[in-house]
């Protein structure tokens, strides 16, 4: 609801002092309409003097509140309202000091059943006849019920996201919420590309942080020196080319969530400081005695078994179990086939609309093609295969020759091995000579991530 300036051009204030012209009978009917109009107003309505004194409070006020009219008129606003802001940035008040009307301001307010109601808020000036500015107005709306549906349409969106009829997958669907709710510390393991960055979006989604910072960092991609610095943050000075202090991830993250991705990388030595934010939420920037606080929701994900890592001298034991409040495991892939057709579905529809293109099935060869793949580069490689398809198929069905080369040159499954590694390998070779040694080239006609790519040829031996 947008408001101008409330000039009262009938002469109304409605539970207080008529402030317009002379008495007459004239005067009280246009006092009475305007006692009736205020009261049929379905948003809540209150004035207040310039000290914030209650003088007026219609019917949907007293309703969304508790409070009748005669407990709130002659009160502060703050004694009625109770809300997380009143003492700090006072709606009302910022109107009567500034003159500048707030617009649809989301607040909680405290019933007086003590129930806690979220509602938006609009706030302008009330002037007089001569201009002069007598108080203010606030209109409120209960949006309780708004938010109610909202959170219940993103929870159920956050899960929807998941596409799994894998019993494994299922049961850890099936924890995703009461995990969410409860705010602990989660380690996801499972293999690169198995969906662990979802799940733990889903979790953020899903708990009471939803509507604070979401953010990610992948703790194998900077070394010890700059993840430091990004994680907490620095002061000026701190190093040679800090000509400013910059806020770390711990700050930004702060009343929100922080996913420390591949936390297996990280060196043992700033694995330290990390478990003192986690023992109490105390971290200090580079460069800096002070002492900051968090209150970040910390989810850690890894691909590497930390256990082993622990025995290796390469992860802290304490850490670990600081972590591993509650520990969900990602199965690759090529355990759950029989998520591959629903994967392939819900690429088809995400690709479809965004490149606009008439792709709506795909041939049964292609499909057993993709079947009998052992996607070693898990849900992540499917996309990036259906992705490839998408870019050459110019029909309306893709077909196995759509497919990327890596996986349609698979053979078939002999006594349980999915595909022949000297077949990939000369796949590899090939396709590099193709493109005389262009990785990023051939990594985007093989139909993955030039990462994936160098990991093969690493494994491989084609690579020093």
């Amino acid at each position: 609801m947008t408001v101008g300036v409330w000039s009262d051009p009938v002469g109304f204030q409605p539970a207080g002092t008529y402030l317009g012209r002379g008495g007459g009978n004239g005067t009280d009917v246009r006092s009475k309409l305007s006692e009736i109009i205020f009261d049929s107003i379905s948003d809540g309505v209150f004035t207040v003097d310039r000290d914030c004194i209650i003088t007026s409070f219609n019917r949907a006020a007293e309703r969304i509140t508790g409070f009748a009219s005669d407990e709130a008129v002659g009160k502060h606003c703050f004694d009625v309202f109770r809300t997380e802001i009143c003492h700090k940035q006072c709606a009302l008040k910022d109107t009567l000091k500034t003159a500048d009307p707030v617009e649809n301001s989301r607040v909680t307010i405290i019933t007086r059943d003590k129930r806690e109601v979220p509602i938006r808020v609009t706030t302008t000036l009330l002037r007089d006849r001569q201009e002069q500015v007598v108080g203010a107005v606030e209109f409120f709306h209960d949006v309780s019920e708004l938010e109610d549906l909202r959170d219940s349409l993103d929870r159920k969106r956050g899960l929807d996201d998941i596409v799994s009829v894998n019993a494994r997958m299922q049961q850890l669907i099936k924890l995703l919420p009461d995990v969410a709710e409860s705010e602990c510390n989660v380690l996801i393991g499972g293999p690169s590309g198995a969906g662990k960055e979802l799940v733990a979006q889903v979790i953020h989604n899903l708990s009471p942080r939803r509507y604070g910072p979401y953010i990610k960092i992948n703790c194998a991609a900077l070394p010890a020196p700059l993840l430091e610095s990004e994680l907490f943050g620095y002061e000026k000075g701190a190093f040679t080319d800090a000509k400013r202090a910059k806020p770390g991830q711990f700050s930004l993250a702060d009343g929100g969530t922080l996913l420390l991705d591949e936390i297996g990388e990280m060196d043992i030595s700033l694995q330290v400081k990390l478990l003192r934010v986690l023992n109490n939420g105390e971290y200090q920037p580079l460069g800096s005695t002070r002492t900051c606080r968090t209150d970040a929701r910390i989810i850690a994900a890894s691909n590497a078994n930390l256990r082993q890592e622990i025995e290796r001298g390469n992860f802290r034991e304490d850490l670990y179990y600081r972590i591993n409040v509650v520990d969900l495991e990602v199965p690759p892939l090529r355990d759950r086939p029989e998520d591959i057709p629903l994967l392939v579905n819900h690429f088809l529809r995400s690709f479809r609309s965004r490149r606009r293109k008439v792709i709506s099935s795909m041939h049964p060869d292609a499909m057993k093609a993709l079947r009998r793949y052992a996607w070693p580069g898990n849900v992540r490689e499917l996309q990036n295969a259906i992705e490839h398809a998408f870019v050459m198929c110019h029909g309306d069905e893709i077909e196995l020759g759509h497919l990327p080369l890596l996986v349609v040159s698979r053979n078939e499954v002999v006594g349980g091995v999915a595909y022949n590694h000297d077949t990939e390998r000369q796949v590899i070779v090939e396709t590099l000579q193709r493109h005389n040694g262009n990785r990023t080239r051939a990594a985007a006609e093989l139909g993955v991530h030039r990462s994936t790519l160098w990991r093969k040829l690493k494994s491989y031996g084609l690579v020093s």
